[in-house]
């Protein structure tokens, strides 16, 4: 039995995967899996049930995995309480770089050749997704 937070073996075996430079997107529940995201990334499907399994918990369990340079985001209006960002904020690093991009500069993004991973959650908050570049070294 492995003995770790991640247990999921085709989870474990696409962030083995992952190199520097590489993309993974973690979505809400709402995202369009098949038609933004790389036709070479893999998915897995982490989208039991609405509101399992959440995208803060898989950021979390994720960033036990792999070095992050950069956190990518999806525009939201400027009177929308993000409260999803500001959790995924309190886990990065203040050294990773977070960007905000409008939402089809985000579709361009995810649909890159550079997009390995794509995990499917069950979040239901609004603009939950967010594209994780893979970094080199610890920051």
């Amino acid at each position: 039995m492995i003995k770790s937070d991640i247990i999921h073996p085709d989870l474990l075996q696409a962030l083995a995967q992952c190199g520097h430079k590489a993309n993974i997107l973690i979505t809400d529940a709402n995202y369009s899996f098949l038609t933004n995201t790389s036709a070479q990334a893999r998915i897995i499907w982490l989208n039991f049930t609405p509101g399992m399994i959440g995208s803060v918990v898989i950021l979390e369990k994720i960033l036990g995995y792999i070095n992050v340079e950069k956190a990518t985001l999806m525009a939201s209006p400027a009177d929308f309480d993000n409260t999803v960002e500001r959790e995924y904020r309190g886990m990065l690093s203040e050294a990773i770089e977070v960007e905000h991009v409008e939402r089809n500069a985000f579709y361009s993004l995810a649909k890159s050749s550079d997009t390995l991973l794509v995990i499917a959650s069950g979040e239901t908050r609004r603009f939950a997704n967010i594209l994780l570049t893979v970094a080199p070294t610890l920051v």
